[in-house]
Parts: structure tokens; sequence; C-alpha cells
């Protein structure tokens, strides 16, 4: 893309002195693309979203088809299905292999863009599109609060962003928590393969607490959220993991989890979403028994809003802008947004009584903190 202007003035009103600042057209350029590569974004979020109700990505798994045989496989409309495969290979989701006529092009997946919409992969690209779609349909709602102050409860957000969330940390968790994350924290795995007691504060649907107690039978897990509709969901799926028996789910406030002693206490992408993480890292402390470890998964963040000042900072920025932030707010919290950064997140948990903190492993997109009193 390019423009036209050469040199254009515009009142400077950022210093308040009316000034006339010549704009640099390059940077306009640059603005207008990102703009364009936002938009093109934007609406191939709820396309992503379309390709995985309507079976399209699963279809090609074995094979590149035209959007003829594609339409066929699935059911679809060929024409429609065409701007569809269209606009993925464009963004790169799919792979364009040119035929003779427009009509006999074929379009399939390579086995890296296999992998990332795979639902039960590691990295399951199509449930961060469908959370951000449900988080969309919640625009008046922010708008609302924004101008009020007030909070937005994950209860009362649109029902697709809870079960965005568990899709998304599915799959995270289901890569990242055996394997990696447990493992690297000194003592823990040991415990946990003896038999401990293990308390999932803000589990959502269950899914981190469920994933434990399947690779640790000997250990009891407890798992509290303040959501109902979450807990009701973590239960039934206890159930169906079969494990009820020693995981138990229950309704619960971070800050009034009740003291069981436990030997390790887990945090996965919460604490910056409860209304009183202090008090809640004091609660963590007062449950824990001598020796116990406190796991905190938190969003990779850097300390300034420099160091977040890119593509991984922009994506928590939103979501917490929609989600993390009316959460909090909701319960007259703080609100430490889902890019708070290590230095804060260390001196909430020294002031709490935490002296052994470190961090134990991290993800392009999390971090994992070891918390010892």
């Amino acid at each position: 893309m390019t423009t036209t202007t050469d040199t254009t003035t515009t009142t400077d009103t950022g210093t308040g002195t009316g000034t006339a600042t010549a704009v640099d057209p390059a940077r306009l350029e640059q603005l207008l693309a990102a703009a364009i590569t936002d938009y093109g974004a934007t609406m191939a979020a709820g396309l992503v979203v379309i390709g995985g109700r309507l079976g399209l990505y699963e279809a090609l798994v074995d094979g590149p088809l035209t959007s003829a045989e594609l339409a066929a496989r699935t059911g679809t409309h060929e024409r429609y299905v065409r701007e569809w495969a269209r606009s993925q290979a464009a963004g790169g989701y799919l792979t364009h292999h040119a035929g003779a006529t427009a009509a006999e092009d074929r379009f399939g997946l390579g086995p890296e863009q296999a992998l990332a919409f795979d639902t039960d992969g590691p990295v399951n690209a199509g449930a961060l599109f469908g959370l951000a779609v449900s988080a969309l349909r919640g625009l008046d709602r922010l708008e609302s609060v924004m101008r009020s102050g007030h909070g937005i409860g994950y209860g009362e957000q649109d029902e697709g962003v809870i079960h965005g969330i568990a899709d998304v940390f599915r799959a995270a968790y289901g890569t990242y928590l055996l394997d990696d994350w447990i493992p690297a924290l000194d003592g823990v795995p040991e415990r946990l393969s003896a038999g401990a007691r293990v308390a999932d504060v803000g589990c959502g649907h269950g899914v981190s607490t469920i994933l434990m107690a399947q690779r640790f039978p000997a250990s009891t897990f407890h798992g509290f959220d303040y959501d109902t509709g979450s807990i009701e969901r973590a239960r039934a799926a206890a159930v169906e993991a079969g494990v009820a028996d020693r995981v138990h789910f229950d309704v619960c406030d971070a800050t009034e989890f009740p003291a069981l002693g436990y030997d390790l206490i887990c945090t996965f992408d919460a604490l910056h979403d409860y209304g009183n993480p202090g008090a809640a890292a004091r609660r963590v402390r007062e449950c824990l028994v001598p020796g116990g470890s406190w796991m905190i998964v938190e969003p990779q963040a850097g300390d300034t809003v420099t160091e977040n000042l890119n593509p991984v900072g922009r994506m928590y920025y939103s979501a917490s802008t929609y989600m993390c932030v009316p959460n909090a707010v909701s319960q007259g919290g703080e609100a430490l947004g889902a890019q708070a950064g290590a230095r804060t997140l260390r001196a909430l948990l020294s002031e709490a009584g935490f002296s052994d903190i470190r961090t134990a492993a991290g993800t392009p997109l999390n971090t994992v903190l070891h918390a010892r009193v």
C-alpha cells in the first residue's frame, strides 16, 4: 500500500499547545497497513470459528481438496467454501495449491497448520479465536462499564467466554502442566506420587485439577471457584473422567477456601483475576502445611509497559480489558491485569509472607513461579 500524501500538518493536541506538526508519510503508511492487517484478522476470527463448526479443517487433514470437493465432503455450499478457503490461504492458515483453472485450485493443511487447528492438539488455535469472538459479543456491556466503573464477573460474560477459556487452557495445560511445570517444582512430584492434598484455586471448569488427578492417583484434589456454573461443569467433568472419588469441587472465594492443610496449592492464570490478590496470597500461606508449595502460573509479561509493547503483550492487554480487569473490578478489587509482571507478583507474594520465590518454568505465553514460606 502506498500513500500519495507528501507532508501534512495536524494540530498537536497531546502537548496542549495547538502547534502544527508534520505527518510522516512513511509512518502513516505503516499505521494504515497495521489497521488493514488488524481488520483482516478481526474478520478472519469468525471465519476460523465457522471453519471449526463446519468441520472444514478436519476434512482437509487427509489431503488438499478443491472447494467443490471440500463442500461435498462437509455438506456445505461450494461458493461460500471457496471464498472461505481463499481467505484462510491469504492468512496463512491453509496452503493454496494452484490448479490449471481456478476451479481446480486445491487447499490443504501443512503439518504445522494441521497441528495448530487440531482441537485435541497442544495449540488449538481455533479455541483462541472462539474466545475472541465470544468476548466481542460483550462490546456493549464493556462500553457501559468503562463509563460507569462497574465490573463484569465471568458468570456475566457471554457463555462462550468461559467455555473458550477452558478450551484454551486445556490445550496449554495438557502440553506443559504434567511434563514441564510440575517436574520443575523441587520435591513436589515426589509428594504428589506418594499422596498429597492439593488445592486448585480459581479452577474454572477443572481442566487443570482433573489433569493432575489423572497423573497422580494417590493424591486428593480440591478445586475452588467463585462461579457456580463453572463448578457444576467441573463436577460433571470429574465424573466423566472417572476421578470424582478423589476430586472435589466447591463454590468458594479465593480468600475464603477451607484450610484443609495442603501440600500444594495451584493458581492457574487466576491470581490477576482475583478481586483481592493480596488477601488470596495470605490465605494460601495460611492453608499450606509446613514445607508446602504454591505454584503460580501467570501470563508472561515484562515489568514495564514498554517491555510489553509486543504481540504477546498486545494479546494479553486486549484480553485483560475484555475479561480480567472487569472481573476483578466486579469484586471491588485492585485489578492487577494480565500483564502485571514478575516484579509486581514477587512483591505481592513477599508481602503475604513468602520468602522462597523462584521462577520454575516458562513458555512464550506463561511464567511459572514456585513459592514457599
